[in-house]
C-alpha cells in the first residue's frame, strides 16, 4: 500500500508550518499536491516579507503555478494546517483548485458559514477538514501560549 494519503500529505504541511514557528511567523504550512507528486510547498511569511498577503496558501499557490506554467488547479489539491482565510480562499476560488484538505479549524480569522449559498470556492472544489486536527491545532497553540 502506497504511503500516499491525506494524512502523509498533511504532515509534509506540518513541516512547513514547523518551520513557519522556527522562523517566530504563524505556523501556517501548505503544500500543493498532483498525480501524488509535490509541486509546490510553504509556509506563512508575512514578517519576513513585511507582507500581510504572504500566507502559505497564497505562496504555495503561486509556486505550483510557477512549477506547472498554468493559472488554474483543477487537479491539484492543496494541504493546509489551518483553514483558510476569506483572503486566500478567494485565491484558492480564481486558481479552481479542485480539493482542499486542511487540518484545523480557525474559529477567530478562518472562512466559516460555509453553506451551498455562500460557497468560497470554485463550484467543483471538494472541502475536507479536521486531518490531523490536533496536531495542528497543537501547533497553533503552542505559538500563540509562548506569545502571551
Amino acid at each position: 500500500m502506497l504511503p500516499y494519503n491525506d494524512e502523509y500529505f498533511m504532515q509534509l504541511a506540518l513541516k512547513e508550518a514547523e518551520a513557519a514557528y522556527e522562523a517566530d511567523e504563524v505556523p501556517v504550512g501548505a503544500v500543493v499536491v498532483l498525480q501524488n507528486k509535490i509541486i509546490a510547498r510553504a509556509h506563512n511569511q508575512v514578517e519576513l516579507l513585511n507582507d500581510s498577503t504572504a500566507h502559505a496558501e497564497i505562496l504555495a499557490l503561486t509556486a505550483a503555478y510557477g512549477s506547472l506554467g498554468t493559472k488554474y488547479l483543477p487537479d491539484a489539491t492543496l494541504y493546509v494546517t489551518v483553514e483558510p482565510c476569506l483572503m486566500c480562499c478567494g485565491a484558492l476560488y480564481w486558481g479552481k483548485i479542485g480539493r482542499i484538505v486542511y487540518g484545523a479549524s480557525d474559529e477567530k480569522n478562518g472562512y466559516k458559514h460555509i453553506t451551498k449559498d455562500n460557497w468560497p470556492f470554485h463550484p467543483k472544489t471538494e472541502l475536507l477538514g479536521g486531518v490531523l486536527e490536533t496536531e495542528c491545532a497543537f501547533l497553533m497553540k503552542s505559538f500563540f501560549k509562548a506569545k502571551r
